[in-house]
């Protein structure tokens, strides 16, 4: 799976980029069939809590899927933005099987 990881308007510190393609990574596990991810890193304005907004869309052989998450860090925002799209790829992977 290749992983593209763009911070707008900031420079993504080497730590933060390991922990984005780790924790992305781990999206194989619930399916095959994955062939991209962006991650898309940007901070929202005003400057106020809450202001990290992390996107990822995951694109598999037979569509995508997205999932958009505004925290206080982006390592929170990435957690749940993979929770999001781990149940997401489970779902695909059930309606795959009942076919």
């Amino acid at each position: 799976m290749e992983i593209k990881i763009k911070s707008i308007h900031f420079d993504a510190t080497e730590k933060l980029q390991g922990f984005i393609e780790k924790k992305v990574a781990k999206l194989e596990q619930f399916h095959d069939g994955i062939l991209q991810a962006d991650v898309v890193l940007k901070v929202v304005k005003p400057e106020t809590a809450k202001n990290k907004s992390t996107s990822i869309r995951i694109k598999i052989k037979n569509g995508d899927c997205f999932a958009e998450k505004i925290c206080d860090t982006f390592e929170e925002a990435v957690d749940t933005a993979v929770d999001a799209l781990e149940k997401q790829l489970l779902k695909i992977k059930e309606k795959s099987r009942e076919k």
